[in-house]
């Protein structure tokens, strides 16, 4: 059972976990917390050593440099004689801008199978409060940690002599804001090692989720999104192995994904006495969050994990973890602090684990109207669609844009949520009935959070976008993006949705968000902590689904941003699936599913089969191709027997790389060479691999669905 254990008499804690574990302990006479271990199993007798040798006085010619302060502080908050990169910076409204603070208490909490602890830290002058969170899960080595920040006005100072050590008057009471100026989850230490490889993700918009990799060197390696979402560019997942020695199969590496769906930050930095450590979590540029007297700010969860045996390894932590605690739960919401919208009817909060004996179940097979269409949908049109998707076992009919509003291209409509009645004359209503008598869940797209200035919202709210005052409002796709962190907004879309869903038998929402914030200017807030939307934006996105799926519990939600431009573990938590590239070829969606798959289950992946040539490469493909490798993620085959469901499920149980070849080397005759080439691994790895899914396939009861060609 996962857990934590604290040894009172050293003042150090224990996070034990399914083979690793965890530990820090008190330094500096409570004014501090030390790293101590992030890695194998860990005997409790050995604590206290570790902390006396973390604590211990330094070589005097040490503590005469700058080293005094290169120690691994858990959660470092900027200033003393601390440089590394900081994971707290306040300000105070007497000009003060560092923070010293006490540990003033700890928590142990369990509820189902997860187990939290938190640690509470006292400003020693100021009535900032810190709470550091810790959760671990049975059956995982994944731990989730983050942050939460306090205007406090009571008088629990860890500082109790009434005036601070410099004589002046102590400021508890004190109804002074505080504006923090940076706030990371998490400060993630690395053991000393002799260099490191960092892997990520980077890409664009129809090339997302591509990997790369660089080694460590002394200073800082810095990745992260200034777009208002997760972003096609970069995304918030890492690897980190010393020397670069990991294999899919052997060797350790650390892990970390920042649950976060705006723009955020990850700092790699390796300080000049050797050490390595990761941090981030929300991104400072362009960023301030005030707090008055009673407010807080839940920052996102930042989960990371460690294991002995690989890259393949880890992903098959990161991938049952999430179908186990993470997908559509809801249950990280973030405490909304004025001028945040709070939902109306917030979902309970749920232990984690599975929803049922069956889940996770399987995705259902789903039909997509827009490379069909395009804008150019009506009732008669989408009824015959619906009518030959059930012809080939599809079993959710979803109606992409050009329902509502005066939307005929991407020129107008966006933000009239009403449906077109020369298109629909009756309504949706017709449709929808045949799609239900055809056996199918009828699903709509919606794309909330913008809108078209060619529209009736934005004659009546031209305020309610982002902008600056006096200056030019840049479109993208013709479109504005929302102030959504308004109150107002957050309330209006909410009506707007709930009621489409009320009035209308829909059971799934892909939502859309087809471009990045720009000019983030928030006039009527002038002086008043605009830059509070960066954050404020995505606390109420995330409560206007959680009250969504509060309100109508039987709708699944897809996340989608111009493709995977908002896949992270913080939507997750959401939504059922994500849209994971706009780009539908099959051979492009090879290295696109691959770094995707690295943290997220392809249960969750998206991927449809198109037309050949491919409209977005002109590449051409066979069907077999193009059907069998979009298979890996959601089963959306378009077979009419559905001979083959068994067989997704075999092959999905296979480990990711096994699947990968046997898929390459199986469909349309490729070769291993040409399999190999694809997933940039060695021939002789592609040659093991398709070995064993083969063997471990055949005695599998779709003996006969492999022998008669299915995937040959």
């Amino acid at each position: 059972m996962a857990g934590f254990w604290y040894d009172e008499t050293a003042g150090v804690w224990l996070a034990e976990m399914e083979s690793t574990a965890y530990a820090f302990g008190l330094a500096d006479d409570g004014a501090a917390l030390r790293h101590l271990h992030w890695g194998g199993p860990l005997p409790r007798e050995a604590l206290p050593g570790l902390l006396t040798t973390a604590t211990g006085p330094m070589p005097r010619h040490e503590a005469q440099l700058s080293l005094v302060r290169e120690r691994p502080d858990e959660y470092v908050p900027w200033g003393g004689l601390r440089f590394d990169e900081p994971s707290l910076k306040a300000e105070f409204a007497d000009g003060t801008r560092n923070v010293e603070w006490r540990v003033t208490g700890h928590r142990i909490t369990r509820r189902g199978p997860a187990s939290t602890l938190e640690v509470d830290l006292a400003d020693t002058g100021y009535p900032l409060r810190v709470t550091l969170a810790y959760r671990v899960y049975d059956g995982f080595d994944v731990l989730e940690r983050w942050a939460t920040l306090r205007h406090s006005t009571d008088n629990d100072s860890a500082d109790k002599r009434g005036a601070d050590k410099h004589g002046g008057a102590k400021r508890d009471g004190d109804s002074s804001p505080v504006l923090i100026r940076q706030a990371h989850s998490a400060n993630w230490w690395l053991p000393p090692r002799g260099s490191w490889r960092l892997r990520y993700l980077h890409g664009g918009w129809s090339a997302e989720t591509q990997l790369a990799q660089t080694t460590l060197t002394p200073g800082k390696v810095v990745l992260e999104s200034r777009r208002g979402i997760t972003s096609h560019q970069l995304h918030p997942w890492f690897t980190l192995d010393p020397d670069g020695a990991a294999t899919e199969e052997a060797g350790e590496l650390w892990s970390g994904a920042l649950a976060w769906s705006g723009s955020w930050k990850l700092v790699f930095e390796t300080n000049p006495g050797g050490r390595t450590h990761a941090c981030g979590g929300l991104n400072d540029f362009d960023w301030t969050y005030r707090l008055d007297p009673g407010d807080a700010l839940v920052l996102p969860r930042f989960a990371g994990l460690y294991t002995t045996a690989g890259f393949g390894a880890a992903s098959r932590q990161w991938h049952a973890w999430q179908l186990a605690c993470v997908l559509g739960r809801g249950d990280d919401r973030p405490a909304l602090t004025a001028p945040a919208w709070a939902p109306p009817a917030p979902a309970p909060e749920r232990p984690a684990g599975p929803a049922g004996p069956d889940a996770p179940s399987l995705r259902p097979v789903l039909y997509n109207s827009w490379e069909a269409t395009w804008f150019d949908v009506h009732e008669a049109g989408q009824i015959r669609l619906a009518e030959l998707a059930a012809r080939v076992g599809v079993e959710t009919f979803v109606m992409d844009d050009g329902w509502f509003g005066e939307r005929h291209d991407d020129h107008a409509g966006l933000g009239d949520w009403t449906v077109n009645r020369e298109k629909f004359p009756r309504g949706l209503a017709p449709l929808i009935d045949r799609v239900n008598e055809l056996g199918m869940r009828f699903g709509l797209w919606v794309e909330p959070e913008m809108v078209n200035p060619d529209s009736d919202l934005y004659r009546a709210h031209p305020d309610w976008v982002y902008h600056f005052a006096g200056r030019t409002r840049s479109q993208q796709r013709n479109q504005l993006v929302l102030n959504l962190a308004r109150p107002d907004v957050a309330e209006w879309m909410f009506a707007t949705l709930d009621r489409l869903l009320s009035q209308n038998r829909i059971e799934f929402i892909k939502w859309d968000m087809n471009r990045s914030f720009s000019e983030p200017g928030w006039p009527a807030q002038a002086g008043d902590n605009p830059e509070r939307a960066w954050t404020d934006h995505v606390t109420n996105l995330y409560a206007v689904i959680d009250a969504l799926r509060a309100a109508h519990p039987g709708v699944a939600f897809e996340s989608c941003a111009s493709g995977g431009g908002r896949a992270d573990l913080g939507i997750l938590r959401r939504v059922e699936q994500v849209w994971t590239s706009d780009n539908t070829d099959a051979w492009d969606r090879v290295k696109i599913q691959e770094g995707f798959t690295q943290l997220y289950p392809p249960q969750v992946m998206m991927a449809w089969v198109t037309d050949s040539p491919n409209f977005l490469t002109r590449r051409e493909l066979p069907l077999s191709f193009r059907s069998d490798w979009h298979e890996s993620g959601l089963m959306e085959r378009i077979d009419a027997l559905r001979q083959v469901r068994e067989f997704h499920a075999a092959l999905r149980a296979l480990p990711e790389g096994e699947r990968a070849v046997l898929e390459l080397v199986s469909v349309d005759g490729l070769t291993v060479v040409e399999a190999a080439a694809a997933l940039n691994i060695r021939q002789v790895t592609a040659r093991v691999r398709l070995h064993r899914a083969r063997r471990a396939l055949l005695p599998a009861p779709v003996r006969r669905t492999v022998a008669e060609g299915v995937m040959s």
